[in-house]
């Protein structure tokens, strides 16, 4: 059997159905430790459509050096496909979309994609903060909470492995992946589509045995 056959194996072939229990029970909101602030995660929703619409338009131009798109520009979706999208995935096991609030207020965005189970039980994040609240540590506050579900949680998928893909220049993301304690894993070439570009990536990883959400929230 090829790798590649075995990665798809891992990847597709045993993702849960939509009856299966392993289906994501995604939680209703997560927040830090006290002394974070008001600060939260939680899934995105369909009534969040206008909120989220504004944040994003608001900051197009700032993530636009950042933002991944399709090389074959393939057909875009409504907000309303997405969410079914979405729910679609969650049902699968396959990714959850959570947003970060703060003072109930959207101020970003961190997903978990691409789960793998059977023998990988990995999956990779993503995230975005909007312009008008940087500084406050909401991206790493943000990645340890999902970090901790998605890793340590009962309720959560129980992964192994979660992996962040970041252009190395964006040396805000990179203080992100540090500032959690994820190990540097070296770099892939043309990683993904991003800004109308091939890019190269910088990976860094979380193993489930070595993450200590208790070691992460106070240096944040």
């Amino acid at each position: 059997m090829s790798v590649l056959h075995t990665l798809r194996e891992a990847c597709l072939g045993q993702l849960p159905s939509r009856s299966h229990p392993h289906a994501l029970r995604l939680p209703a909101r997560l927040s830090p430790p006290a002394g974070h602030g008001d600060f939260a995660i939680r899934p995105i929703r369909e009534d969040d459509q206008e909120e989220w619409n504004e944040v994003r338009w608001r900051n197009r131009q700032w993530l636009s050096p950042w933002d991944s798109g399709d090389p074959m520009q393939g057909p875009g979706m409504t907000y309303s496909q997405w969410m079914a999208s979405q729910e679609r995935d969650r049902q699968d096991g396959a990714s959850a979309v959570f947003l970060m609030e703060f003072q109930s207020a959207i101020v970003g965005q961190i997903s978990l994609g691409a789960i793998c189970y059977g023998s990988m039980r990995t999956a990779t994040v993503g995230y975005w903060v909007d312009r008008d609240h940087i500084g406050h540590d909401f991206a790493p506050l943000a990645l340890t909470l999902l970090s901790e579900w998605a890793l340590k949680d009962p309720n959560g998928p129980r992964l192994h492995r979660i992996e962040v893909a970041i252009i190395p220049d964006n040396q805000r993301s990179l203080r992100v992946a540090e500032k959690v304690g994820m190990k540097a894993e070296g770099l892939r070439r043309r990683y993904m589509y991003v800004n109308g570009d091939w890019r190269d990536h910088l990976t860094f990883s979380l193993l489930a045995e070595e993450f200590d959400p208790a070691a992460v929230y106070p240096r944040l």
